[in-house]
């Protein structure tokens, strides 16, 4: 019986609080304080497919059989970039959850598919209450506003690993029905009508060569306010959240517009992100006399002293989606992209060639 008493002592030891994880840099108190006061945030983002709790092992959504005939899973990941890094100059966090959501939508969206939900990770050296808390409420404010479940995560403290940076990454899937996915190596044909979206600023991509123009080469900071911003700071110009172009897309197909091919204009600009969706005989023109550049990348260009053609290489330069339609189709579309809340213009056309792209700088 003594031995037995023992040993229940030393169990209840173990069993107590221990601080030798917190020495060592990993906070789990805190990472599950902070998701549980944001637990009522991310369930505002709930669908009624989705099924496990939050806080599970693995989100469950169940697809309705109803609705979706040949449902096809669409599933893509990326990440916000160096962008983080001026977020964190700045020291504000919601626009990079806003940016992540946003990016991996029109990632999927260009093929047609419902975003239907989202997974995020949160990688960093030591968890900032300001920094997940912020990401997260933008996290869910982006799922929420296109429809789509938070369904699930993931928080890594990983001292000695980032120092103290943070990444973040997400996961996305969407549905599609099988026959109405957009296809441009099949659909797009010589003559046909580019039209384009226009873009909040640099959205997620070339922040590694925006950094350098700007606060090396050009000695601004974060906070500086260039003439040519018209009195916005360079940080909160960066900082302008990835535009989602779902809503866009969503209004052309329920109008019945023939969306034959759709590019998301990333990293790579038009050079390398239309060619991903032309048929093999067929090339784009692009007239970029027409697109109001936003004062963010003449800056750059200015500062850093970049030849244009890379400039349309590495940043969208105003652009943030590309639509190919029949010339029948162009004044709807505009109209609807409109309606929608999205500028957009006529910035080309396709014509017969070997799936280049030429832009008139």
């Amino acid at each position: 019986m003594k031995n037995e008493k023992k040993a229940v002592a030393s169990g209840s030891k173990k069993a107590g609080k221990s601080e030798a994880y917190k020495k060592a840099g990993v906070n789990i108190d805190l990472a599950v304080s902070l998701l549980s006061g944001l637990k009522k945030k991310i369930s505002t983002t709930r669908r009624p497919e989705c099924l496990a709790p939050i806080g599970g092992f693995g989100g469950m959504f169940r697809i309705d059989l109803k609705r979706w005939k040949k449902p096809v899973m669409v599933v893509s990941t990326d990440g916000v970039g160096t962008k983080l890094m001026v977020a964190q100059m700045m020291g504000k966090y919601e626009s990079v959850g806003h940016d992540i959501v946003n990016h991996c939508v029109n990632d999927i969206a260009v093929q047609g598919a419902e975003p239907a939900y989202f997974v995020d990770y949160i990688g960093t050296g030591k968890l900032q209450a300001k920094m997940y808390q912020e990401v997260l409420t933008g996290l869910a404010d982006a799922c929420l506003e296109q429809n789509m479940t938070l369904i699930g995560g993931e928080t890594a403290e990983m001292p000695g690993m980032y120092g103290d940076d943070f990444d973040l990454v997400g996961c996305i899937t969407g549905i599609v029905e099988e026959d109405k996915i957009i296809d441009g190596a099949k659909n797009i044909k010589a003559g046909q009508v580019a039209i384009g979206l226009t873009s909040a600023g640099l959205h997620t991509n070339g922040f590694s060569l925006a950094r350098k123009c700007l606060f090396e080469q050009g000695g601004l900071t974060v906070k500086s306010k260039p003439k040519a911003l018209g009195g916005k700071t360079v940080g909160d110009v960066l900082l302008a959240p990835h535009r989602c172009y779902w809503k866009a897309i969503q209004a052309c197909l329920a109008a019945g517009i023939h969306l034959n091919g759709i590019s998301h204009i990333t990293g790579g600009g038009f050079y390398d992100n239309v060619p991903r969706i032309l048929p093999d005989n067929v090339s784009a023109v692009f007239d970029t006399t027409v697109i109001d550049v936003p004062p963010i990348f003449k800056l750059i260009q200015e500062l850093g002293d970049v030849d244009p053609y890379e400039m349309y290489r590495v940043f969208n330069m105003g652009i943030g989606m590309v639509f190919f339609v029949p010339k029948k189709d162009v004044a709807a579309t505009l109209k609807l992209c409109k309606g929608a809340g999205y500028e957009a213009l006529v910035v080309g056309e396709t014509v017969k060639g070997d799936r280049t792209v030429t832009c008139k700088l």
